[in-house]
């Protein structure tokens, strides 16, 4: 018998002074079997960092014709595709001919170093990707603040990021390893 997926809820309060966009979601993750707790909220981090009435889950590791999240617009075209961890290369370029732009959050300390060190010169032609890259110390803190039901607040400002939930606040600065020239 196939394990099935872990639902979490997250009331979401994003206060985005960069982008001028202040929101409240209420989300509904699933979390597959094979996944941590650290990449579902890298997932959720990824949401606030673009978050959008229209950006929605996709599959995510459960297919490979989708990411783990996705922003299409009103004629189905993909305008944002974001995916978690350390995709392969080929996986990306792919998603690069198909979406307007392509964000990959990366994470995982030395892992995701050596990952853009192999697929750097390859992912630097793709013009519409960005690759941010998170501190392992603040990945593993959010982990700290999963729970099946979380409130969250995320502010973001200058580019850096404070989660507050149940426990300390986290303190977050994404690293940009490279950024799409679409806007």
């Amino acid at each position: 018998m196939a394990l099935k997926a872990t639902i979490f809820k997250a009331d979401l309060q994003i206060a985005d002074m960069d982008r001028n966009h202040f929101a409240n979601y209420s989300l509904t993750l699933a979390r597959h079997p094979s996944e941590t707790d650290e990449r579902l909220m890298v997932r959720l981090l990824a949401f606030s960092l673009y978050a959008d009435e229209l950006l929605v889950s996709g599959k995510g590791l459960s297919s490979d014709d989708e990411p783990d999240l996705w922003q299409k617009d009103l004629t189905g075209a993909i305008d944002l595709w974001i995916d978690v961890g350390l995709p392969d290369e080929r996986r990306i370029r792919k998603a690069a001919g198909r979406a307007r732009r392509v964000v990959v959050v990366c994470y995982g300390g030395r892992g995701a170093e050596i990952w853009w060190e192999q697929n750097r010169s390859a992912l630097a032609r793709l013009q519409n990707l960005t690759v941010i890259k998170l501190a392992p110390e603040s990945t593993q803190a959010l982990a700290g603040l999963s729970s099946r039901n979380m409130g969250l607040q995320c502010m973001m400002q200058d580019g850096e990021l404070l989660i507050t939930g149940d426990g300390d606040p986290i303190r977050l600065e994404p690293a940009f390893l490279c950024r799409s020239s679409a806007s």
